[in-house]
């Protein structure tokens, strides 16, 4: 890590550890800001932000199965977060791997269903717990078990330095160095406190600063992007923001790769907070406009389909109902939701082909198993 590079000491600075001729530089941050003059620019991103955010959080409030919402967009976060870190999966991979309710052998598809765990997790742990680090560490090791990072103490905090940058890079060649481990418990302690005391700064700034902090104190061997964006839902949900898991600003920052950590290194290097608070109240204004869109198309096709059920004598609309947790379908996935025959399970599928709302797909995997997919649900979704 090249310390010249790092002119401003007002988030942090960096430091050798004292009396070790073969240390290396490391950034050690500064507590969290309690109070902060924001520049105009971050006022009015902040007042979109806000505003975007209270409509999408209305739409969570007035459907009546806020649930049929949650479970695509929590598919939504996990695979665009899973995928800032390198994992390679689509859309369509997870889903048919859930609606196979199997286990799969897909690392890639496991790493995003283990995000949704993970992130389902948190919102119940929310319920007996503050954000804490007590909290972070179940979540992290949800995330972590049974994939490639399971060897890296999921659920513990690191105890070893660690380094971002390219798999070739050393402490002395790397972008950034997090603070040394032993420094670890007093800086979370600091993020926690910052977390559960009396406010004094608007929600999502503080949402904002907790992101900019985790990322910065990296807490972990592997994983700590994907439990830092997890925590932007949670913190919102905490805070009474949002009502559902309806929000998912991991698509945006996927999409800006390399500014999302440009601004996050800025923040460190030059002290550009006001920089980075506007990138990510962004990320929350276009993200939340685009799910009150989606929301909006989803509730709109169920009323459709419902209104053309009415009066339908067999049990369409509960398949209908599973379109909306999940596009794809496998006899054996309407069998044991309704827990009915197999032939009968066969039928209710073949009647919404018959109307044009489920479309069969070649049999793929082991087996040749068949799915079929809703089409105009997954476009939306997708």
């Amino acid at each position: 890590m090249d310390p010249t590079l790092f002119t401003s000491k007002e988030f942090g600075r960096v430091m050798k550890r004292p009396g070790d001729k073969w240390a290396f530089w490391y950034f050690e941050p500064c507590p969290i800001p309690r109070a902060l003059s924001l520049d105009p620019a971050t006022v009015i991103a902040l007042s979109a932000a806000d505003s975007a955010l209270g409509r999408l959080s209305g739409v969570g409030r007035l459907v009546r199965d806020p649930g049929m919402l949650a479970q695509p967009y929590l598919r939504r976060e996990a695979l665009a977060s899973s995928r800032i870190e390198g994992t390679v999966a689509s859309l369509s991979d997870v889903l048919q791997a859930e609606a196979n309710d199997e286990p799969t052998d897909d690392e890639d598809v496991t790493e995003v269903i283990n995000y949704q765990r993970a992130l389902s997790q948190g919102i119940n742990l929310l319920e007996e717990l503050p954000l804490s680090t007590r909290l972070v560490r179940e979540i992290h090791r949800t995330l972590l078990t049974g994939v490639r990072g399971q060897g890296k103490l999921p659920g513990e905090l690191r105890d070893s330095p660690v380094w971002i940058g390219s798999a070739t890079d050393s402490p002395d060649t790397a972008a950034f160095v997090p603070p040394l481990p032993e420094q670890i418990g007093d800086m979370l302690s600091d993020w926690e406190k910052f977390l559960n005391e009396r406010p004094q700064l608007p929600t999502l700034i503080r949402c904002g600063l907790m992101h900019y902090q985790f990322e910065t104190i990296h807490p972990f061997l592997d994983g700590n992007g994907r439990v830092g964006r997890l925590l932007i839902i949670l913190m919102l949900i905490k805070e009474g923001l949002l009502s559902e898991p309806l929000l998912y600003v991991s698509p945006y920052m996927e999409e800006r790769r390399p500014e999302y950590y440009e601004r996050l290194q800025a923040v460190r290097e030059r002290g550009s907070i006001q920089q980075w608070l506007q990138f990510f109240l962004t990320a929350v204004e276009q993200q939340s406009r685009d799910a009150e869109n989606r929301a909006l198309k989803l509730v709109d096709l169920r009323e459709i389909y419902r209104r053309e059920l009415k009066g339908v004598k067999n049990r369409s609309i509960e398949v209908v109902e599973l379109l909306f947790s999940n596009p794809f379908l496998t006899v054996r996935r309407v069998e044991r939701a309704l827990r009915v025959t197999n032939q009968g399970a066969r039928n209710l599928i073949e009647s919404l082909e018959g109307r044009g709302w489920l479309e069969r797909l070649a049999p793929t995997g082991r087996g040749g198993r068949i799915y079929w997919i809703g089409k105009e649900v997954y476009d939306i979704i997708e």
